[in-house]
């Protein structure tokens, strides 16, 4: 055979190789709904890797919403869907997802990715679990308050505000072991769980003057006195209103005009990319186990205009040359 009838014959396999690889599918489980902004940024880093390769197929088990007593009846709906979709690769979005489904996958072939983990991932799969590797969540809590001192240099007293639901529990066990009191670069920082929408209110309009500043975490599962779930966009924006102590957070869906301030944040964008690319290296044949756990990038300095100019605070020149401004 030629040279030229070999090129052509290797370019035929490629191509033919390239069609089958884009109608595989990865079956993205999320713990949540495709409206919460966690979700949909790291949905956007999924997408950004592994769109135009793969057909994307997502589920929602909604846990932010549902009480806890459905989340089985929706881990149990996701692994009918894994069942009739038999996709290439799945991959399971935050602890929820890990924690009902990761036992299950940890028993067959198809390759699996977490991420947004909070918790370690041995507290749901088991560590010799050949098909199953991820990345890991870890909110930035000692160089967010050194970076809130940085612009309030006053600052003795810190409240850190999260709910009471199962991703918040996950990141108190694992970052903070239980403890609620800190201290930290010479800042007493205070973490509270809250699942009631009135308790919260209260916790927010009483923090001065025992508090100079505000983090507030994650607030997705809040509810009502008729355990009735409490939006979101309504619990953050009642908070920017009324706080009557400047508002910092960890991620970047809490930051914005009706929202927090800013800080060192995390961004879904950047799991969903780190997730993505460790799923591609499996779909081209690198064995999961080859590929450790990681962290994602760690956050970015990222701050609304207008909550900056609300609280007349100017960026330090060292954290002004890596911030993100919005608005």
């Amino acid at each position: 055979m030629s040279r030229t009838k070999r090129f052509g014959m290797a370019f035929i396999l490629l191509f033919i190789s390239e069609l089958s690889v884009g109608g595989a599918t990865v079956l993205v489980v999320d713990s949540y709904h495709a409206q919460f902004p966690w979700v949909m940024s790291y949905r956007e880093g999924l997408e950004e890797v592994l769109a135009g390769r793969y057909t994307l197929q997502y589920f929602e088990m909604d846990t932010k919403r549902l009480p806890r007593s459905q989340y089985q009846e929706r881990a149990d709906r996701a692994w009918e869907v894994y069942l009739q979709t038999k996709p290439a690769l799945v991959i399971l979005a935050d602890d929820n997802a890990l924690e009902y489904l990761g036992p299950e996958f940890s028993d067959v072939d198809t390759p699996v990715v977490y991420m947004g983990i909070n918790r370690n991932p041995r507290d749901y799969v088991s560590y010799g679990a050949k098909n199953i590797t991820g990345v890991l969540e870890r909110p930035l809590m000692k160089r967010s308050i050194a970076s809130i001192k940085a612009l309030l240099p006053e600052t003795q007293n810190v409240l850190v505000l999260f709910d009471s639901g199962p991703t918040s529990q996950s990141l108190l066990t694992e970052m903070f072991e239980g403890q609620r009191r800190h201290r930290i670069h010479g800042v007493n920082v205070d973490i509270r769980s809250i699942d009631d929408w009135d308790t919260w209110q209260k916790t927010i309009l009483m923090s001065s003057p025992h508090y100079d500043a505000l983090v507030v975490g994650l607030y997705q599962a809040i509810v009502d006195g008729n355990n009735i779930h409490i939006p979101a966009e309504t619990v953050i924006n009642w908070t920017s209103q009324h706080t009557p102590i400047p508002p910092f957070g960890f991620w970047d869906f809490s930051v914005g005009e009706k929202k927090c301030i800013g800080g060192l944040v995390l961004y879904g964008k950047e799991q969903g990319k780190a997730a993505g690319t460790m799923a591609l290296k499996i779909l081209k044949g690198t064995s999961p186990r080859k590929l450790s756990p990681r962290t994602a990038p760690h956050g970015h300095y990222l701050y609304s205009e207008k909550q900056l100019n609300k609280y007349a605070i100017h960026l330090p020149r060292k954290i002004a040359l890596k911030a993100e401004l919005i608005e």
